[in-house]
């Protein structure tokens, strides 16, 4: 029989309940047993579910308090110093202090760096090591949940980071080394967790290494032969599990090792299918990604079946079948959906049914077609209906797509002829402030939205009160002295679904939310066909925030590429094609803000470089239409008009001449969590345009001292013309409570001022 298996499940409960029990413990509403207890319910619904729809192995260490990678790291001891661990089990503060700087006890420390996880929107805690780094098992939260699935009578397998990918992902600190170097003093800890592992009578472990599907070193691929020739342990089987992408030059190293199962990414990687099968040795088992675990479209289950005959043919029972990754990236459960039309629901699967579409699968293949008939059926139906369906295909959008000119994507004139004509109008201060554009969304704020969403008020009662919060914002900007000013966006629930609300081709869910990291959950927008702009979006409340100041106020716009990559993108067309169709929508609105005064327009690509291939070899062809896209709505704006954006996340050494291709007047980037670090890239290069490096880490509840501020940004100046200098926080200021907001700022303020005097 063919095996069924999952690589992972979401963890944050189909009701978003591990976001609401993370964030009452870390107001100490509930104490530590109370949080353990919902994790424990958690676990136990999401394994039932896992069985119920037939998988035959159930994951086991996939759920995490805040990040997997991090709980690798409490696992093996690889706590930095500032977080005066005691040396004995990590426990839960002060994992929680790792990676958000703050928890119930213990003292503030400036949390680790976080950074996106591979080319998705979910975020990982990066791992420190420092010179003469030692690792010792030290948290038991793998094996404790291993026995508690046990002893609900599951069928177990338990998943690990595989040790190369750990130690890729990590980063030096106190002195350049070769972190590869460590792997000799990390592989006997990783032995004695999988002999704790077979000692609990587990059969297979999962140990992931997705680093597979990148351009590796040679070093770091001659690595992985010794590495796992000395993680052999008879009476242990285990799975090397790959994924993001095909394994091209590492398919030969990966069916060479010394494991008992290889799983790749058959949506990503299934061309190599074939070259795999001949090259897989005859005693190893093969998992088959056969469903996308990425993406919430429907599996078409009559072309996989295609697919996996000829495999099953060749392999037998050494044959498994799962999703391609975890389905970690996707929603739990598509049943309790009530926003979704019938039409666009019968085309999705969530957590929940991809699962189920994998034993469907495994019985047409085990028992016969007829078995599943009506399973197969319907979704044969819901496969044809969604190609043949009139919501898909507009003719205007696709005839003003096919009028793209080269022209549209040049500004009429060069940054250094832009530059004066700018600050000639702007005439700000040496250092001028910012923010990057939200401001804290209060209770109240949320209350008034859903109050309008579900008719409770009219319109213009909700207009009225959005326009109390922007006034409110404009005051406190204008009283903490902020230079440039936003109207703080009181009006909208996410970046991209906001926007997404207001464009033909998006449809949005009410339950299907994903982790991005920790308690922060996104409702990703769905992208399900031609995209166009039917009026204007954001032109109101951007004039009525101006016509309250002086000051300059920032237009605020999410960038198309975010748009992009932040949502759930179809798959019946390239995405290059999907971006161009937002540009121009955006385009439109860049414009009528244009007309209508504001003279400052921000257009954020947080995701830029989180679209990026994990090949280099095909970095060029996504850059070529992903900042193509950006000046197709950045670039129709007078030479007065500035143009920002603002990026996260984002190591800009192998990138920074792409960066510089955006020809945005001043980029505002993340920099505080990697102390500066960032800016090398933009001295190396000689970034020609403005820069805004974060001074304020909104991603941790600390706030930094002035001396802090002045120190990082002393550190932008020492690498960057103090003349193209903005100063701002590392992103927006949504999730923040306002008294940690308003001390922050006013720290910032003041420390532009020390500087320019």
């Amino acid at each position: 029989m063919t095996t069924t298996h999952n690589l992972g499940f979401p963890r944050i409960g189909a009701q978003r309940e591990l976001k609401k029990a993370l964030e009452s413990y870390w107001r100490g509403d509930i104490d530590t047993e109370a949080v353990a207890e919902i994790g424990r319910e958690l676990r136990a619904r999401h394994w039932q579910l896992q069985q119920a729809a037939g998988l035959d192995l159930i994951p086991v260490g996939d759920f995490s308090w805040y990040d997997h990678i991090l709980d690798m790291s409490a696992m093996l001891g690889a706590v930095p110093e500032r977080f005066q661990w005691s040396g004995e089990q990590v426990d839960l503060d002060s994992y929680f202090r790792m990676a958000r700087g703050r928890a119930p006890s213990g003292e503030p420390a400036a949390a680790c760096e976080m950074t996106k996880w591979f080319d998705t929107n979910y975020h990982y805690i990066v791992p420190e090591f420092s010179p003469g780094q030692e690792f010792r098992l030290s948290c038991n939260k793998l094996f404790d949940e291993v026995a508690e699935a046990q002893a609900l009578g599951y069928r177990v397998k338990p998943v690990l980071p595989g040790p190369l990918t750990y130690l890729w992902l990590g980063k030096t600190r106190q002195g350049d080394f070769d972190k590869l170097e460590l792997l000799d003093t990390l592989i006997p800890v990783y032995s004695e967790i999988l002999l704790r592992l077979k000692e609990q009578g587990v059969e297979w472990v999962q140990i992931d290494e997705p680093i597979l599907s990148l351009d590796l070193p040679p070093a770091w691929r001659n690595a992985f032969e010794s590495a796992y020739n000395r993680l052999q342990l008879p009476g242990l089987k285990r799975l090397l599990a790959s994924y993001f992408g095909p394994l091209q030059e590492n398919l030969t190293l990966a069916c060479r090792l010394p494991v008992d199962g290889l799983h790749i990414d058959a949506i990503r990687g299934g061309e190599e299918l074939d070259t795999l099968l001949s090259w897989l040795p005859g005693y190893k088992v093969l998992s088959v990604g056969i469903v996308d675990g990425r993406n919430i479209w429907r599996t078409d289950l009559g072309s996989a079946l295609q697919q996996l005959a000829a495999i099953k043919e060749k392999l037998g029972e050494r044959l498994w079948l799962a999703p391609s990754c975890s389905l970690l990236h996707v929603p739990v459960d598509l049943a309790q959906e009530s926003s979704l039309d019938d039409e666009i629901k019968s085309w999705l699967a969530f957590a929940t049914q991809k699962t189920e579409e994998i034993t469907t699968l495994r019985q047409a293949l085990d028992e016969g077609h007829e078995t599943v008939a009506e399973r197969l059926e319907l979704a044969r139906n819901a496969i044809a209906a969604r190609r043949s369906s009139d919501r898909i295909h507009h003719q205007a959008v696709k005839a003003r797509t096919a009028t793209v000119s080269e022209a549209m994507g040049r500004r009429s004139s060069s940054y250094q002829e832009r530059s004066p004509k700018q600050r000639a109008w702007l005439k700000l201060p040496l250092f001028p402030t910012t923010t990057i554009g939200s401001f804290p969304q209060t209770a109240e704020i949320r209350q008034a939205r859903q109050d309008f969403r579900q008719g409770r008020i009219y319109e213009a009662d909700y207009c009225q009160r959005m326009q109390e919060e922007i006034a409110l914002v404009v005051e406190k900007q204008e009283a903490l002295g902020l230079d440039v000013l936003v109207h703080g966006e009181p009006e909208r629930n996410d970046m991209v679904e906001y926007f997404g609300e207001l464009l033909d081709g998006f449809a949005f869910s009410r339950y299907g939310w994903v982790q991005s990291y920790g308690s922060r959950c996104v409702k990703p927008p769905i992208i399900y066909g031609d995209i166009s702009r039917p009026e204007p979006m954001t032109v109101d409340w951007a004039t009525y925030a101006q016509s309250l100041t002086d000051k300059p106020m920032k237009g605020m716009l999410t960038g198309p590429v975010t748009m992009l990559n932040w949502s759930f993108v179809r798959d019946d067309q390239p995405r290059s094609e999907t971006c161009l169709q937002i540009a121009l929508a955006l385009r439109d609105e860049v414009l009528d803000l244009e007309r209508a005064g504001i003279r400052i327009i921000q257009i954020d690509e947080a995701a830029m470089r989180e679209g990026l291939p994990l090949r280099k070899g095909d970095w060029a062809a996504y850059f070529e239409w992903a900042v193509g896209a950006f000046r197709i709505t950045a670039s129709g704006v007078a030479d007065e008009t500035q143009i920002h954006t603002h990026m996260c996340y984002s190591e800009f050494n192998d990138i920074i001449e792409s960066v510089a291709g955006m020809d945005a007047d001043v980029i505002t980037i993340e920099t505080s969590r990697s102390d500066m670090e960032l800016l090398q890239a933009f001295e190396d290069f000689e970034y020609p345009n403005e820069i805004g490096p974060g001074v304020y880490d909104i991603h941790s509840p600390n706030v930094p001292s002035v001396e802090q501020i002045v120190s990082l940004l002393r550190k932008a100046a020492s690498l960057i013309p103090a003349e193209r200098l903005w100063v701002n926080p590392d992103c927006g200021l949504k999730t923040r409570a306002w008294p940690e907001v308003e001390e922050a700022l006013e720290k910032m303020v003041t420390a532009a001022r020390l500087l320019r005097s």
